[in-house]
């Protein structure tokens, strides 16, 4: 299109929560398009992940455990975050995946997206049937003038980043731990609707959350920051997510907000997970319930008042 750099430096992948081992590989090649701009060339530095997962398309049974972390909207929103001046979002279906290494490259790196250089983690694999490997791409890279990076998998206490140990996390509620892969916490959002107020009628009002299209964290209560235009600016507020065994057992996301109150009916609202409080409980009495959701309110409190610049990390 008329306007657009005639080169682009790719990062390939899933990149599916933009954890710090998929932002190392966005901060080279932001880095080499700054270097070819530098030189003279118009690039820009471009992200390319697929949609849907190759799994869903390739092993339905096994994407039942590939959960997105990030919806196709927020994936883009943080690879523009972290410095990416386009993102191309590539249909996967089976005739796409039946292109030989070959075609990959040529029909849809070079003659397609323009790149001059691809940047990639060591392990990556590529075309049908993951026929092609790193090795593969810089024979490939060297034949089209393009040049190809490869990084080493970053780790954290000695274990690799991958979004696989993202989701067995958050299966396991371990929210906090989240923090030091993704360089932020872990969010979800939702639209808020009509609730059976319950939780006012306790004292707690609640808005109730739907429409989440990402992986949820294990069932419980949790601490919690909101964000939703109709608030115009975070606040503070505990969550319980799954079933509400001393009421009945429908499963629900609510947010009850700390110290504010807001009319978030059909809005849409972004919920970080700071800090897990406990697991769900059944009490013998509402009067239990109350006194235990009081308790949980508090216990926020302490787990998120060292939070005043908490937008800071809630990219």
């Amino acid at each position: 299109m008329p306007g657009q750099p005639s080169r682009r430096v790719l990062v390939i992948g899933n990149l599916d929560g933009v954890h710090i081992g998929h932002q190392a590989l966005l901060r080279q090649a932001v880095t080499l398009a700054q270097a070819y701009r530098a030189r003279g060339m118009a690039c820009e530095s471009m992200a390319m992940f697929f949609d849907p997962h190759p799994a869903q398309v390739l092993a339905p049974k096994r994407a039942a455990d590939m959960a997105p972390l990030t919806t196709i909207a927020r994936r883009s929103e943080l690879l523009q975050a972290h410095g990416i001046e386009r993102v191309f979002v590539q249909p996967f279906d089976k005739s796409f995946s039946r292109l030989s290494p070959e075609a990959f490259v040529r029909d849809v790196l070079i003659q397609r997206l323009h790149a001059c250089a691809v940047v990639v983690g060591e392990d990556f694999r590529f075309a049908h049937q993951r026929q092609g490997n790193t090795a593969l791409l810089r024979r490939l890279g060297d034949e089209y003038v393009c040049e190809v990076h490869t990084l080493p998998a970053v780790e954290q206490d000695g274990a690799k980043v991958s979004s696989s140990t993202l989701r067995a996390l958050l299966k396991e509620g371990q929210v906090e731990q989240l923090l030091p892969l993704l360089g932020r916490y872990f969010s979800v959002e939702g639209k808020v609707v009509q609730g059976a107020q319950r939780g006012a009628a306790l004292g707690f009002p609640t808005a109730n959350l739907s429409d989440m299209q990402t992986l949820m964290p294990a069932d419980g209560v949790y601490a919690v920051v909101v964000q939703s235009d109709a608030l115009g600016q975070h606040r503070l507020g505990v969550a319980n997510l799954g079933p509400r065994p001393t009421v009945d057992a429908q499963r629900a996301f609510e947010v009850h907000l700390l110290d504010t109150e807001a009319d978030l009916y059909n809005h849409s609202v972004r919920v970080w997970f700071i800090a897990r409080l406990r697991g769900q409980q059944r009490f013998d009495s509402l009067d239990q319930l109350k006194m235990q959701i009081a308790n949980d309110c508090e216990h926020a409190r302490d787990k998120l008042t060292p939070f005043e610049a908490i937008h800071v990390l809630c990219l």
